[in-house]
């Protein structure tokens, strides 16, 4: 019995158990979900009540009743007290679900304090480091921009499609944008919808406890390919995902070098094939 109410519970919910913020979000629409619950199963008890008490019987000549002061008084502060309370509730949750905490003992190395910054938008971890990784959404696919790049010509950044690698017990801040049109970054199990808005930038954060692979997709009506355009975010351990970063910065090298011989070669042709610089 005691599954099949969770089961229930859990069709009605918000995706969870990836992120501390979704764990929030989900405590939080089951509290909302709760007192609604018991709101809607009084009123429709209390009509019902009514509805049979008070049903059309020969001869019963109903009493006529022109307000109730009382009455309209004790209903109105009653709804009054409950929003006050679903407020109170909601601004206690809202910093844990805002604000990211400090990586655990057992996560990978993130940048000092100060190589990101935090703004009303942004927000970073109490001790200000944090893995940040770009998201950038385009027609139909999402791409993973890593910390990395020289910083001579700010080129070289480490970077991945579709799947997301990140490092468990990590504190992982998300800078979102947009590349052509509206895109909305979706995981439901590490929180809520943040869309991707050319020309401007959406943050948020997650923080994955143990390894495991979560899904989703845009969630924004962008284009003919929209349903194509999956998410998917991978959590690795961060031994593991060292050896993954150190792989991708070693394809680009390695395609870079390639592209720089070949750009000289071209360079050094002569005659028919010869390119010449503008």
């Amino acid at each position: 019995m005691s599954h099949l109410v969770s089961s229930t519970v859990a069709f009605f919910t918000p995706q969870s158990g990836g992120s501390p913020n979704a764990d929030e979000i989900d405590t939080l629409y089951k509290i909302t979900l709760y007192i609604a619950l018991v709101i809607f199963v009084a009123v429709e008890g209390v009509l019902a009540y009514v509805l049979f008490k008070f049903r059309a019987r020969k001869h019963a000549v109903a009493h006529q009743t022109h307000g109730n002061t009382r009455l309209e008084i004790g209903w109105t502060v009653g709804a009054a007290v409950i929003l006050l309370g679903l407020a109170i509730v909601t601004f206690a949750k809202l910093s844990s679900i805002q604000n990211p905490p400090n990586t655990g003992p057992g996560g990978a190395a993130v940048g000092e304090s100060g190589e990101l910054y935090a703004s009303v938008n942004r927000k970073l971890p109490p001790n200000g480091k944090s893995l940040n990784i770009t998201v950038v959404g385009r027609q139909y696919i999402w791409q993973y921009i890593y910390p990395g790049a020289n910083e001579a010509d700010g080129l070289g950044a480490p970077y991945s499609y579709e799947e997301m690698v990140v490092p468990t017990d990590t504190t992982i801040t998300l800078d979102i944008v947009s590349d052509d049109v509206v895109h909305s970054w979706w995981v439901p199990a590490l929180g809520g919808k943040f869309q991707a808005v050319p020309g401007y930038h959406n943050y948020t954060w997650m923080k994955i406890s143990k390894p495991g692979i979560f899904r989703g997709q845009c969630a924004f009506l962008c284009g003919r390919g929209h349903a194509r355009m999956i998410a998917t975010v991978k959590a690795v351990p961060p031994a593991q995902f060292e050896t993954w970063l150190a792989y991708q910065k070693q394809q680009i090298a390695q395609a870079n070098a390639a592209a720089k011989l070949a750009r000289a070669k071209l360079g050094s042709q002569i005659g028919a094939g010869q390119v010449e610089n503008p």
